[in-house]
C-alpha cells in the first residue's frame, strides 16, 4: 500500500523492491540525499552516475550508501591496468555494482573484475550496447552487426567467459541473453519506462513488467521516478511490477 502525504513508508515486498535501482541523476549530493532518504524505506538500490560521480567524488557513495545499496556507474574503458586501478578504487568506496564496457575486451574485463576484487566486494556489469543506440548508430561508428540483438548476447557471452558477475543490457535483448548465458549471470537493464511515459535519448525501452518477464534480475529507473510529483508513489508503482 503506497502511504499518503505525511505518513510513514513502509517496506514493500523486499525481493521486489531489491529489483529496483533508482538513477540518482541529480547535479549534487544534496538533490541526491533528498531523494535517497525519501524512498529510504523501500529497500530499493541507488545508481551513483558520472554526473553525480563527477560533481561529489566517492563520498556520493559513502553518502547514499547509509539508503541503500550502491550501484556505481562509470562504465569504465581504457587499457586493462588503467581499469584494474580505476576498479580498485571504485571498490573500495563501498560500492555493490560497478560497470565496465564490455567493448574494452577480454583482458580489460578480466582486470577490472580483478581490481574489484582488491578493493572491495562490487560485482563487475559489462555494457553491451547503451540503450540510446540503434543499429543504425552502431554501423555509424562502423561496429558491423547485423541486429542489435547479435552484438548484445555477443557480448553478453565474452563476459561471462571473462569472469564478469553481469551485464548492462536493454530489456529488448534480456531474453536473447538469458537463453545465451543461462540462469546466473546477473542481466541489468536501464531503458525501462511506465507504459506511455516519454522516451527521452532512449531508444531500446519496455516496461518494468517487460523487463523483468524477458529475464531481469533488475532494473534501472531515473526520469520517471525522480522527475515525478510524488516519487515514492511512483517506486512503489514500479516495485509492484517487478513483484
Amino acid at each position: 500500500m503506497v502511504p499518503g502525504p505525511g505518513e510513514a513508508v513502509s517496506a514493500p515486498d523486499g525481493a521486489a523492491a531489491a529489483r529496483l535501482i533508482v538513477a540518482l541523476d541529480l547535479p549534487d549530493l544534496d538533490g541526491a540525499e533528498a531523494l535517497a532518504g525519501r524512498l529510504h524505506g523501500l529497500g530499493v538500490r541507488f545508481k551513483v552516475g558520472l554526473e553525480l560521480f563527477c560533481a561529489e567524488g566517492p563520498r556520493a557513495v559513502e553518502r547514499v550508501a547509509a539508503h541503500g545499496g550502491v550501484f556505481l556507474d562509470l562504465k569504465l574503458h581504457d587499457i586493462p591496468e588503467t581499469v584494474r586501478r580505476a576498479a580498485r578504487a571504485a571498490a573500495a568506496t563501498g560500492a555493490d555494482l560497478l560497470t565496465v564496457h564490455a567493448a574494452g575486451g577480454t583482458a580489460m574485463l578480466q582486470a577490472a573484475v580483478a581490481g574489484a576484487g582488491e578493493g572491495g566486494h562490487a560485482s563487475v556489469l559489462a555494457v553491451t550496447v547503451l540503450t540510446s543506440m540503434d543499429l543504425g548508430d552502431l554501423r555509424a561508428v562502423g561496429v558491423a552487426a547485423n541486429t542489435v540483438a547479435d552484438l548484445v548476447v555477443q557480448r553478453a557471452v565474452l563476459a561471462r567467459a571473462a569472469g564478469c558477475h553481469g551485464v548492462i543490457a536493454s530489456p529488448r535483448e534480456a531474453a536473447a541473453i538469458r537463453a545465451a548465458v543461462g540462469p546466473d549471470l546477473l542481466i541489468v537493464t536501464p531503458g525501462v519506462r511506465p507504459s506511455g511515459a516519454p522516451l527521452g535519448d532512449q531508444k531500446r525501452v519496455a516496461t518494468a513488467h517487460e523487463a523483468r518477464q524477458a529475464g531481469a534480475t533488475a532494473v534501472v529507473v531515473g526520469r520517471p521516478i525522480r522527475d515525478a510529483a510524488d516519487p515514492v508513489a511512483a517506486a512503489y508503482a514500479l516495485i509492484a511490477e517487478l513483484d
